[in-house]
């Protein structure tokens, strides 16, 4: 199934409003978008595959695969106009809530070495959960079919909890392969994230076999302090590199307040002291910029996008995107373009797509693949609309 979709190029007074909207500050001011920007680019959204709650997908380098994770534990492996098959192998998770299977990333040394990553949640004692990394051998010429071989955790949550939300578990390699980043949710406990003896509410940087990375900036930390990159995040959903090699996530902030982050090494930022949201039965919590000495966001969304994912794009089928974020927005329904200026963010546009958007990849030829997030969720090819399906 193609749907075109197409808006006309903004008059100068829908520019203008866009300026407004969302400018580039200065140095130090926070940006908040409180009202959607228009749709400048048109494009063409193909239909090419149906899952049940996928929440992951990665294109598998030097192949015409991708894989795909689907929450409630099974890992799918997809090429298009094949049928779509099931990867043996996977783990067992704590399906639930937010909690279930995550993400799936293959090693930086994937081509050689056929080794791929994956997060999930898995299950404690007494009812609690924490999400955990893992690393198997992905493969595709088993007997009886693709498979996972090997599988190991590397990575755990800590400490388990009871409850089913704010895991993250999102993984991302720096662009020389030689560190793992994953997002720690905190687990809709609130000050974990201000806790260096746990990894909850935190950006973290390891070495790929798991173990903290050398350098960080809480090495001399006992305990979880040796993992941690960033501290002061509450649940992030999206982590990236940027085309200059530097660290971007993206998370849901309260009621109100989502955020896109440049995250520093060593920096606070803010969680729960600030947030430009509210708690949700109403109370009040101190904006980002009643806090200078807390690193305050590139850019803040209030009403929420609820975001899924973020890529910067790097291809060329989109010329004016290159470098720019892409944000899924699963109640915004739709892609929030967004450029960035040193650690500052402008949205652009919004292209509505009419469905919660859980994530988003860059083929190899440019085109855009998303998944719409719950049961009966689409894998859907977005192009622009003059280069047809």
């Amino acid at each position: 199934m193609v749907v075109p979709m197409r808006m006309s190029v903004l008059s100068s007074l829908a520019a203008a409003c866009l300026a407004l909207a969302g400018c580039p500050a200065a140095a130090g001011d926070n940006v908040i978008v409180t009202s959607p920007t228009p749709q400048i680019t048109e494009v063409t959204v193909t239909d090419e595959a149906t899952f049940n709650e996928p929440w992951a997908m990665t294109f598998l380098p030097g192949s015409a695969y991708a894989l795909i994770t689907e929450k409630a534990g099974k890992l799918k492996l997809w090429r298009k106009d094949r049928p779509v098959r099931d990867v043996a192998g996977a783990p067992a998770v704590a399906y639930g809530g937010q909690g279930g299977f995550g993400d799936v990333v293959p090693a930086p040394d994937y081509r050689t070495s056929r080794m791929i990553y994956l997060s999930w949640v898995e299950a404690g004692i007494n009812d609690t959960r924490g999400a955990v990394v893992g690393r198997a051998k992905l493969d595709l010429a088993a007997a009886g079919g693709p498979r996972l071989v090997g599988l190991k955790v590397i990575w755990r949550q800590g400490p388990k909890l009871q409850g089913e939300g704010h895991f993250s578990h999102r993984i991302a390699f720096s662009p020389d392969g030689q560190y793992m980043f994953v997002s720690s949710g905190e687990r809709q406990r609130f000050t974990p994230a201000q806790n260096l003896k746990v990894n909850l509410g935190k950006i973290l940087r390891l070495l790929p076999d798991g173990r903290p990375a050398p350098g960080n900036p809480f090495a001399d930390k006992p305990g979880a302090g040796r993992q941690i990159w960033s501290y002061g995040h509450r649940n992030a959903l999206g982590l990236a590199f940027d085309t200059k090699g530097q660290l971007w996530d993206l998370e849901h902030g309260p009621k109100g307040g989502d955020e896109l982050n440049f995250v520093k090494p060593g920096k606070n930022y803010g969680w729960p002291l600030v947030s430009n949201g509210d708690n949700y039965d109403g109370t009040p919590i101190p904006r980002h910029a009643t806090r200078p000495d807390l690193e305050a966001p590139a850019i803040s969304w209030n009403p929420v996008i609820a975001p899924g994912d973020l890529i910067f794009y790097k291809g060329n089928l989109f010329p004016g995107w290159k470098g720019h974020a892409i944000c899924t927005g699963m109640v915004a329904q739709a892609l929030v373009r967004v450029a960035t200026s040193g650690e500052r963010g402008e949205e652009i546009e919004r292209i509505p797509l009419g469905s919660r958007i859980r994530e988003i990849k860059e083929a190899p030829d440019g085109s855009l693949y998303i998944l719409e997030d719950g049961s009966g969720g689409r894998l859907r090819r977005i192009v622009p609309a003059k280069a047809g399906s």
